[in-house]
Parts: C-alpha cells; structure tokens; sequence
C-alpha cells in the first residue's frame, strides 16, 4: 500500500470513529485513560528497551543534545505520562455541557453546548510522551486522533500506541478512535495536512522548521506557536533570593522546552548586584551568557550578544543578557523581540505587576514564578496537546476545552418565527 492509499484509510477509520467518540459516554472515557495509565506502567521495560533503540539511532545520526534530551524517555516521565492520563480521567467531561441558557423576547431559550472539534491530526518531533497526552486528552474531548510522531521516535511511539489500543479495547471503544502512523515517510505528513474530507484541524509540535512548512502547507486549520523567546525581566522592586531562583530555574531545569527563558531582562539599579551571582550560577551550570555592554561591563568573560540573539529560541546552554533602564524599558522589548508565549517579570511592587500582565501580549505572563510552568500538567489541565500562541479559538496550553467548539443551541415549545 502507497503512501497515499495508507493515509486515506487512516483518515476514512478516523472519521467514523469520530462519530461513535462524540457520543461516546464520560464513564467509558475514563475507563479507557485508566487502563491505558496501567497499561503504561505494566509497559515500562518495553517502552525504555523501544526508547533506547531510538536514542542509540538518534546518537548514531548525530542529533543535538536539545533534541536528544526531548528524545529520552526515563522512569519519571513514563510515571508522568500515566498520572497525566489518570488527571485527565479525573476532568471535568466537557462534552455536552450547556452554557448561557436566556430566554429570548419571542419565548425561545437560547444557550451554547461544548462538542468535539472531530478528527484532529497532530504532528510532533522527538517527544513520545506526546504520543500518550495527545491520545489523553483527544479522548477526552470526545476526538478521534490521528498521531504522527517524528520517525527518530518511531519505536517508542509505537509502543505507546500498543499501550493506548489495551486501553480503547478495555473500553469498548473504537481502536481507530486514536491511530499513530506506523510509517517514517515523510509524505505522510503532506497527506495527512491536506485531507480536508477526513481531518478538522492540525496540532503541530516540533521545531521551526516544522511549523513554517506546515503553515506553507496545510490546507487545514492548524492550531500552534512557531517558537518560544521567553523572558524574564529582574525588576528592581524584585525580591534578590526569588529572583535567583527564578532566573536560574527557568533557564536551566530543562534547556530544550519551548517554555524555557531565553533572553534574561535586568534593571539598571539592581544590575550590579544580581548579576554576578546569578551568572556564577550559569557558569557552574556550564550556561554560556551573551550580552549588551552593561552587562558585560559587570560580567567578565560574557560574549557580544548579537542583533539575532534577541530573537533566537536557542533550545540550548546559551542565555542572552540584556540591563534595560526600567519595566517600560523592558516591556518595549519584550513586545519587539518576543514570540507572544511565555514572559514572566521578578517584582513586589505590585502596581508594575499588574502593567506587566495586562501590557505583555503573550499566552502566559508571570509574576515571581518560573516561565517553566507554562504547561498544560502544571496548570491543571492533566496533560496538553499543545501551547497555542495564536489569538482565535485556543491561546496558552491547549487542554480539553481547547479540542472542542461552541455550536448554539435552542428550546422552544411549538414558536415559531412571526
């Protein structure tokens, strides 16, 4: 079977499974996350001898340390991806729920049920613990899922998906309700983002690259965010022992998140203080600093930050380092450089704190907290599909509500339109 043919059946099994999940009731949802949660813990061997196999083919390929590190699948993470199934069982059930209910002058009610997007494609590099959260929450929200993971994660995704099938058929529920292309071509993914007939929307969660082909691409809504140039500006308001940790965590806790700081903002007046404690951190930490004159004035042995610096999402040990003159200072250069994701400011006075969440046009703005938490699992929505850093329909990290639309709804007893 041709490619073409391949992902036309997948498309054509996904659409009808999609009917039989938007009826699907809330208590066979979450038999089939619970079982698929068991399923992956009793797996945990399988899935780290698949994974190893993935990883020794990614090093033999020479893949960067970033991509590599989001490769790895370790003891935690698969126990992470297990509890993330059993926190999306524990959610609310989206489907179906009425909102707004009013009455109308011509005696109508009018109100707003929440119901499944349909069959949603989602497409990803290197990360298989996305394989277990996109099959999760696309459940959930009453989806049928099509997953196409990156081919250097091929031998683990497919163990996932055996793991997610034990928990479909425990279920009663269509196995076809969640399908992980089995094929490492690449024309997979030119078919799976054109087939209009079979596919109501596409997540992409990769690099750059990725997402600037599917844009060109698809002829699909997509819902997504290109890259992550995060912030965190020191203020000089900013309480010292929070702000260390702060910008030390957000940088170094995992280098290769699209939620990680990339560019590190410091008040003029508290630049001399901070800095050079702080960046002994980065040095112990093998972090390398690039930064305007001020900052390397403080900072002996800081590399020249450049013009594309501020711009760059490095995934890497590379932190840039600018002292701006204030929050207005900072704000100015967070609205030119940054990518509308996660941006987070160090402060006690709150006054600034406020400026700073309503005057940061980003998915998640911060105050005195790590941009590391911009994360479906840390905001409580059990898992994400995705951070969406577009403006319509989804915006942040994409959980339940963010698989499903609003179509209106309406009672009446025999009205009719006069």
């Amino acid at each position: 079977m041709d490619v073409q043919t391949y992902m036309i059946s997948v498309g054509k099994a996904a659409r009808a499974a999609s009917r039989a999940m938007a009826v699907a009731d809330t208590k066979a949802k979450n038999v089939a996350l619970t079982a698929m949660a068991t399923a992956i813990e009793h797996a945990a061997k399988v899935l780290l001898r698949e994974n190893a196999r993935d990883v020794e083919a990614a090093q033999a390929k020479k893949l960067d340390a970033a991509a590599i590190d989001r490769l790895k699948l370790t003891p935690a993470i698969i126990e992470a991806m297990a509890d993330g199934l059993r926190q999306i069982a524990a959610l609310p059930d989206p489907i179906g729920e009425i909102s707004g209910l009013k009455y109308r002058p011509s005696g109508i009610q009018v109100g707003q049920m929440r119901v499944p997007l349909g069959v949603i494609g989602i497409i990803y590099e290197s990360r298989p613990n996305v394989t277990a959260d996109a099959a999760g929450l696309c459940l959930k929200s009453g989806n049928a899922a099509i997953l196409r993971g990156g081919s250097e994660a091929l031998h683990s995704n497919q163990a996932i998906a055996a793991c997610v099938q034990t928990g479909l058929k425990a279920a009663g529920l269509p196995e076809t309700a969640v399908q992980v292309i089995e094929t490492a071509d690449r024309a997979a993914v030119g078919e799976l983002i054109t087939m209009q007939d079979y596919v109501d929307v596409i997540v992409p969660r990769g690099g750059k690259g990725l997402i600037e082909r599917l844009m060109r691409e698809s002829r699909i809504p997509m819902i997504k965010h290109l890259h992550g140039v995060c912030h965190v500006y020191i203020d000089d308001k900013a309480d010292f022992d929070k702000a260390l940790r702060i910008a030390d965590n957000a940088k170094t806790q995992r280098l290769g998140t699209c939620n990680t700081m990339e560019t590190l903002l410091v008040a003029r007046d508290i630049a001399a203080k901070i800095l050079p404690p702080l960046c002994k951190t980065y040095a112990d930490k093998k972090i390398e600093l690039r930064g305007d004159d001020a900052a390397r004035a403080i900072v002996s042995g800081m590399k020249a930050a450049t013009e594309e610096d501020w711009h760059t999402e490095y995934l890497d040990a590379i932190l840039s380092v600018r002292i701006v003159d204030g929050l207005d200072a900072a704000l100015d250069h967070i609205a030119r450089y940054g990518s509308q994701h996660t941006d987070a400011i160090v402060t006690e006075d709150i006054s600034r704190a406020r400026r700073f969440l309503r005057e940061v046009d980003s998915s998640s703005v911060m105050v005195n907290a790590s941009t590391r938490f911009a994360d479906g699992y840390e905001y409580g929505l059990g898992a994400e599909i995705g951070i969406s850093t577009d403006k319509l329909h989804a915006r942040g990290p994409v959980g339940l509500e963010g698989l499903t639309s609003l179509k209106y709804v309406v009672f009446g007893d025999g009205h009719i339109r006069g």
